[in-house]
């Protein structure tokens, strides 16, 4: 909850002109958990499992997993273990970058699964943890590439939160499906030079530009070279537009 606390308090930071906050920015993410967690109560409620839904590699069956597999979790633990992570990364991606969450998210969705379906071991492979992967190594990578230091600062944000997830990209844990994680990590990476034009740009200033004249600047040219304001003399043009006429209507109160 700590994190969540962290997040939310970066979010206000940001400029309201170019990372505007909706309802969308907590509805879809809190609705895409619920979902997970609903096909889990489900589970327990009527004695399903769901686990032979999740991918299993290079197995014809194995690909309906691929739109399956973030939906089902083995225990309470691991959806646990993947609820907060994924709330908090889908919010900050559809919050900083709104033009295309959706399509990092079912892209995303599609293609870690897919490549963990090329590359995985042989066994069920279940969770949401290869997308989370995706939104990790997304916002981590595109912050950096993206030159804008708000983002920058958020892909700070996701090492300090997240950075030790890297980890978990090689084989450290039995029965962890690592295969998924470096899927979504590689996607992630992929996605950050594809999407390399779809992001907010940073403010620039007249004066940054190559062909500023600053001896052309309207509010400089009030200066002199030694930075005094320099007085209007009574001998200068008047600037005010000649061509604006004023009418006055008076109403006579006299009976």
């Amino acid at each position: 909850m700590s994190y969540l606390l962290v997040f939310t308090k970066f979010i206000h930071m940001s400029p309201s002109d170019t990372f505007k906050f909706s309802t969308r920015v907590i509805v879809y993410p809190l609705s895409f958990v619920l979902l997970i967690w609903l096909v889990y109560w489900f589970e327990l409620r009527f004695g399903f499992r769901f686990n032979d839904m999740g991918i299993y590699p290079r197995t014809f069956s194995g690909l309906r997993g691929i739109l399956f597999s973030p939906f089902i979790h083995g225990s309470l633990v691991h959806l646990y273990h993947n609820t907060m992570p994924l709330l908090i990364l889908s919010a900050g991606l559809f919050y900083f970058y709104r033009a295309i969450a959706w399509r990092v998210l079912a892209m995303g969705l599609l293609f870690s699964g897919f490549l963990t379906w090329l590359i995985g071991s042989p066994a069920f492979h279940i969770g949401a943890s290869g997308l989370i992967y995706v939104l990790m190594s997304f916002m981590l990578f595109k912050g950096v590439f993206s030159k804008n230091h708000h983002l920058t600062a958020l892909s700070l944000l996701v090492v300090f939160l997240y950075g030790s997830m890297l980890w978990y990209i090689f084989p450290v844990k039995e029965n962890m499906s690592w295969e998924g994680h470096l899927s979504g990590l590689l996607v992630g990476l992929v996605f950050a030079f594809v999407f390399r034009t779809s992001i907010a740009k940073p403010v620039r200033y007249d004066w940054e530009n190559d062909h500023y004249d600053e001896m052309q600047d309207p509010f400089l040219k009030q200066f002199d070279e030694e930075g005094n304001f320099i007085e209007p003399t009574k001998d200068e043009p008047n600037t005010t537009d000649s061509s604006v006429e004023v009418h006055y209507s008076f109403k006579d109160k006299t009976p």
